[in-house]
């Protein structure tokens, strides 16, 4: 019998939002938007301060890369799909289409789309950078508003 993973949870302010995070030993495991009022959660886990520190970096511009080990989980296709979104630069997008053919498999587009809906971290998992092939923004767990926002603040600071 396995052990049970034991995680960490902390909440973070960000521009656009309330943020909880989650992580064990081998990394940050989820980071997802509330919209909840939640009760603030105060963490002394050094990795959790870190993403913290490197959330507040980016959204001040200041921080196009992010160096947290991750572990996130999911399926063994989730995770090469996450993997896949990992690879998209800082401040560019490409289309659900594009992004199955990087990750190898053209005809996937629809199961590449579901694993993103999927993704556990948000933003350090970059699914904000993949739009529509018309060039429509698409659809985001943590609401079309924010993908706009992380968009916009990523276009700025590549300028």
């Amino acid at each position: 019998m396995q052990p049970e993973t034991i995680y960490d949870t902390y909440t973070i302010d960000t521009p656009i939002g309330t943020m909880i995070a989650t992580a064990d030993e081998n990394g940050i495991a989820s980071l997802d938007f509330t919209d909840k009022t939640p009760q603030i959660i105060i963490s002394k886990y050094p990795l959790l301060l870190q993403l913290e520190k490197e959330l507040h970096e980016y959204f001040a511009g200041k921080r196009k890369v992010f160096t947290l080990p991750l572990n996130p989980h999911g399926t063994p296709f989730q995770k090469q799909v996450w993997e896949t979104l990992q690879t998209i630069p800082y401040g560019e997008t490409i289309s659900y289409a594009q992004e199955a053919e990087i990750f190898g498999n053209p005809k996937a587009v629809r199961a590449v789309a579901n694993a993103n809906g999927r993704n556990p971290i948000a933003i350090l998992i970059p699914c904000h950078r993949v739009i529509a092939s018309g060039g429509g923004l698409g659809g985001y767990s943590g609401g079309i508003e924010k993908k706009e926002f992380l968009l916009a603040l990523e276009k700025q600071e590549k300028e």
